[in-house]
């Protein structure tokens, strides 16, 4: 089921963890229209400004699966509002940071969180990004070096 112009539910929700555990990781009804903003609003401006695919690594966790994989307790993934994506060649995730913040700065796109998540100082392993949070600080850009 198409999300947007490039993203599809099936992207979103595919977990090889939760296939290899057993784990149901379908998204209600809410958290499907969660996804869909999501998709919308946050994940094809990012590839549209990018002008190539991005890879979603982890979109929808359903809260075994987060604990699984050691998400964070009220992790946006959990509700269908965050995806952890990546550049085609991960030694571009880098610049596939650096291109969304510039999206955030100019306010082309509004985040609840931007996160570089491990890898080094000059490469992340993977992108978080997430929606705008009701009653919480947004926009937030995060740095976490391996």
């Amino acid at each position: 089921m198409k999300l947007s112009k490039n993203f599809t539910l099936e992207e979103l929700i595919f977990s090889t963890s939760a296939n290899n555990h057993g784990i149901d990781n379908t998204p209600n009804a809410e958290q499907r229209a969660y996804l869909k903003r999501l998709c919308v609003e946050v994940l094809q401006p990012i590839r549209d400004a990018w002008g190539a695919p991005v890879k979603v690594t982890s979109g929808y966790r359903c809260p075994w699966l987060n604990k699984l994989v050691g998400g964070v307790t009220g992790s946006q993934h959990v509700y269908g509002q965050a995806a952890d994506i990546q550049a085609l060649h991960p030694y571009d995730n880098g610049k596939l940071f650096a291109l969304i913040k510039s999206l955030v700065d100019s306010g082309k796109i509004k985040v609840g969180q931007l996160i570089w998540e491990y890898g080094s100082k000059t490469c992340p392993k993977w992108v978080h990004v997430s929606l705008p949070r009701k009653g919480k600080k947004n926009n937030q850009v995060l740095y976490y070096y391996s």
